[in-house]
């Protein structure tokens, strides 16, 4: 029995999803601007593992996990102008990085990776509902949320108005009705991304994208959704607001769950004190398997304290346990034994540390010459947590060199009918099938680039 905590009701409950043996996870993705730090990499490793007991627990087939990439941004503009690149060229570069990062992490793909350049459309049409329910207003080419229209604002976070207004650096522009008020639609001027709106040429703001997302893959009100705690406020409680007044629900997720800060040396990670590490850094050192060895080592709602004796102490456990496994072959992709007292701890709103003191006991526990059976007993138990699985399940996908597609002009006919078939499912609202179709020509090494220019491709390197 699965037993979650609930940001939202600071109480542990037990999860009853909203269909009977089917569970759906929204968590939000990066920002795909730069190289993703430690920090990026917490609640990758977390809700992967829950994604992991999930598929257990429900089967494959009945998990649908949707985690975004955030590929329209401030962020993503400056760096663009900095390096003096175009914006496709920092968000493909940055993308295809950020998913060899967290393959080394032992990290599954999720069911859906939308991107949000891709759902516009369905952040508009949330925007035109919002503005015909009272919920938002136009002002000066910008689209704002009425934040005083909904009673439940700040529920999630626990903080009233007055606290958010006290605490937070809320932009007072001459166009808002309220300071609280945030923008959903913003004008952009060359050479910022444009989308052609009701309310002018422009591009969403960042909470709207979740909402689409999230309601085109999930639905209007899904089971969980996921991220660190510092998007606890002001970017999931927009997300609230946004959703349940222009769905007409009373919420939008029935359980909000949120992994506990990263530190460094004891510290806030800061590159002018040097203690700040990418995910790439790290895995210069050490391997995927000790960086989320790791990172499992502590409860995921608690603060971790990253430093390098702590993932030096997890390289030298894994070693150990590693070098018990002699003779066993890890590449084995076969289903192995799951472990009952791991499978509790994980249920019991996913406590890792327990989960990991039982891998202690069961690997002290293996003689001088251990049965298959006993090595197998390990394995299956390790892998619950993601650490010694198979290359094979985390995949490499399917790439198609230059020299092929050169040589086969039916493969370019067929990619340019896919993404045919995808701009009218995008123009028809779409959105599932419009992914659906991006996801099929991923693995065929195909990387789409979207731009108000219109759609353009490339293949993987």
């Amino acid at each position: 029995m699965l037993h979650l905590y609930n940001t939202k009701t600071k109480s542990k409950e037990k999860f009853t999803p909203i269909q009977a043996g089917k569970l759906g996870l929204y968590v939000c993705g990066p920002t795909v601007y730069d190289f993703a730090h430690i920090g990026n990499a917490r609640p990758i490793i977390v809700f992967d593992t829950l994604y992991r007991l999930a598929k257990q627990l429900f089967s494959f087939n009945n998990v649908t996990y949707v985690r975004n990439i955030t590929d329209v941004d401030d962020k993503i503009n400056k760096r663009a102008i900095e390096e003096n690149c175009t914006i496709q060229e920092i968000t493909a570069r940055t993308t295809a990085q950020f998913h060899k990062d967290i393959k080394d992490l032992g990290c599954l793909s999720p069911n859906h990776e939308p991107r949000a350049t891709n759902h516009i459309e369905g952040m508009i049409s949330l925007i035109e509902r919002l503005i015909a329910k009272g919920h938002a207003y136009a002002a000066q080419g910008h689209v704002l949320f009425r934040v005083n229209s909904y009673a439940d604002y700040g529920k999630l976070s626990g903080r009233s108005l007055d606290d958010m207004m006290a605490g937070a650096r809320v932009e007072i522009a001459p166009y808002k009705e309220d300071p609280m008020d945030f923008v959903l639609w913003k004008p952009s001027e060359k050479p910022d991304p444009a989308w052609d709106s009701p309310w002018g040429s422009g591009r969403p703001g960042w909470h709207i994208e979740c909402s689409a997302m999230s309601k085109a893959f999930l639905g209007d009100v899904f089971d969980i959704h996921g991220g660190g705690i510092d998007l606890t406020f002001p970017h999931h409680e927009n997300e609230i607001a946004q959703s349940c007044c222009a769905n007409d629900t009373h919420t939008m997720a029935n359980i909000w769950m949120h992994n506990g800060f990263v530190l460094s040396e004891g510290e806030k990670m800061s590159k002018s004190v040097g203690n700040f590490y990418t995910i790439r850094q790290l895995l210069d050192d050490h391997n995927g398997e000790t960086l989320r060895f790791t990172m499992l080592s502590t409860h995921y709602r608690q603060p971790i304290n990253w430093t390098k004796a702590s993932m030096q102490s997890s390289a030298e456990i894994l070693e150990k346990w590693r070098r018990k496994l002699d003779g066993f072959d890890l590449t084995t992709a076969d289903n192995l034994p799951v472990d009952d007292v791991i499978t509790e701890a994980l249920c019991d709103d996913l406590n890792t540390p327990k989960a990991i003191t039982r891998l202690h006991e069961l690997f002290k526990n293996l003689g001088n010459e251990p049965t298959a059976q006993d090595l197998e007993k390990c394995v299956g138990a390790a892998r619950q947590l993601g650490l010694f699985s198979p290359q094979e399940e985390i995949g490499d996908g399917y790439y198609i060199s230059k020299e092929q597609l050169n040589s086969n002009s039916d493969l370019a006919s067929q990619v340019e009918a896919l993404i045919e078939q995808r701009n009218i499912a995008r123009k028809e609202k779409d959105f599932a099938k419009a992914d659906s179709i991006r996801d099929q020509l991923a693995e065929m090494g195909v990387v789409i680039l979207d731009s108000a220019q219109g759609t353009s491709w490339e293949l993987k390197p």
